[in-house]
């Protein structure tokens, strides 16, 4: 069965209709997909490593962090095996993310076969506004035939850089495993990144660019479903991936759930979610609740009280660091990927999420997510959101300023 491309309009209440094979700011609906859902590196490592070590041809992997633990060390071990067997091995790591483990470990696998590119390496001595402009998606693309989309770097789920409590748990994030035509646009998307950086960078040789109607596309799966790859960046698809959250949440009808670390949506998206719940929509978020990054903490807090106001419910997520950015509307959309609800990853960096059109994967999503709030999170409540003091209001607000400062400084975003 030949793949079937398809467009729509990305709300959850929608039919596609046929079109041709590209990437576009505009999602494309790819028929006859295998998507399975990963959650936590518990169960995304040993299929990524399974699938590395049973390459054959290629190996394309893109990451914003590549740690020096466990995790990275066997990833590393398993790329240059591969490699060492005539696998054409590509690795991209994020200049900043990576820091400078990632420029050792480049130089390292480099000397054994693994092609490894820095994406924008640190300057810590100049500040640019391009130099945020990071790598921040996680794809992986397996002899064209398999790709893994979603939020989890190349790094242990316990391995925290500033935690000191020997009961947290570990970091709650998802990733999916893609079979079928949707992989034709995973493989196309780090192609072109590789290119992009091949052209730029005078010592290598870019070759030519890829381009949609040269790339093979696996065959559909009989009954498999439909999915979106939604990209990010800060040419043609600035907007992809915001437009996509508000579409699907002004078509909601019932039930609209998110979950997402670092969440400071801007103007349109706090209307949106306040809208639907103005029109019946239940709208649960599933939010940070330990202090990772103060000002990105205490900054979204400042916006709790207008959701919570238009009747949107907050709950925050206590045993560990979530990492998540993941969202089910309807019972029937559901996305997984690595773009966060904040001007960094709307406005700045590059970014991949997989939209899922199925009512069974949504289901699956929704069990986890509906078990982590009903067991791992505390609900704000509006009354005693409203009762916090002066001091810890005015903090909020304070760092919500200073997050709006840096976005127009840095992004010039004007919807924040």
């Amino acid at each position: 069965m030949s793949a079937r491309l398809v467009e729509t309009r990305p709300g959850a209440n929608t039919r596609p209709r046929e079109t041709r094979f590209e990437l576009t700011p505009r999602p494309l609906v790819y028929a006859g997909n295998r998507i399975r859902l990963l959650v936590n590196g518990e169960q995304y490592f040993p299929q990524l490593l399974a699938a590395i070590e049973a390459s054959r041809r290629s190996i394309y992997l893109e990451t914003y962090l590549f740690a020096d633990d466990r995790i990275g060390q066997r990833v590393a071990d398993a790329l240059v095996a591969a490699a060492a067997r005539g696998v054409s091995v590509r690795l991209v790591i994020d200049g900043f993310g990576g820091g400078e483990f990632a420029r050792r470990l480049v130089t390292e696998i480099g000397a054994h076969g693994v092609e490894a590119k820095i994406y924008r390496s640190e300057r810590w001595w100049r500040l640019e506004r391009k130099l945020l402009r990071r790598l921040h998606r996680k794809i992986a693309v397996i002899d064209e035939a398999l790709a893994f989309v979603g939020g989890i770097n190349i790094i242990d789920d316990l391995n925290f850089r500033d935690a000191d409590d020997p009961k947290i748990g570990p970091r709650f994030d998802f990733a999916v495993a893609c079979e079928g035509p949707i992989v034709a646009a995973a493989t196309l998307a780090a192609k072109r990144l590789w290119w992009t950086m091949s052209f730029v960078d005078p010592r290598a040789t870019a070759g030519r660019l890829p381009l949609a109607e040269r790339q093979p596309r696996p065959n559909a799966f009989p009954g498999g479903v439909a999915a979106s790859l939604l990209l990010r960046d800060n040419l043609r698809n600035r907007r992809s991936i915001e437009r996509a959250y508000l579409e699907a949440i002004d078509t909601a009808r019932d039930d609209v759930l998110i979950a997402n670390a670092y969440f400071v949506p801007g103007r349109r998206l706090r209307a949106a979610l306040r809208d639907a719940a103005a029109r019946g929509v239940r709208v649960r978020l599933l939010l940070q609740g330990r202090v990772e990054y103060a000002i990105h903490h205490y900054g979204q807090q400042a916006l709790y009280g207008t959701l919570l106001d238009a009747g949107v419910e907050i709950y925050e997520y206590l045993p560990s660091f979530l990492h998540a950015k993941v969202a089910v509307i309807d019972g029937h959309w559901s996305t997984v990927g690595s773009s966060n609800i904040d001007p960094y990853s709307l406005l700045l960096a590059r970014e991949a999420n997989l939209v899922v059109y199925d009512d069974g994967f949504a289901r699956e999503m929704s069990g986890v997510l509906d078990a982590a709030i009903a067991r791992d999170a505390y609900q704000v409540k509006a009354e005693d959101f409203r009762s916090r003091g002066a001091l810890v209001r005015a903090f909020n607000w304070i760092a919500y300023g200073l997050l709006r400062l840096a976005t127009v400084v840095l992004a010039r975003g004007k919807d924040y």
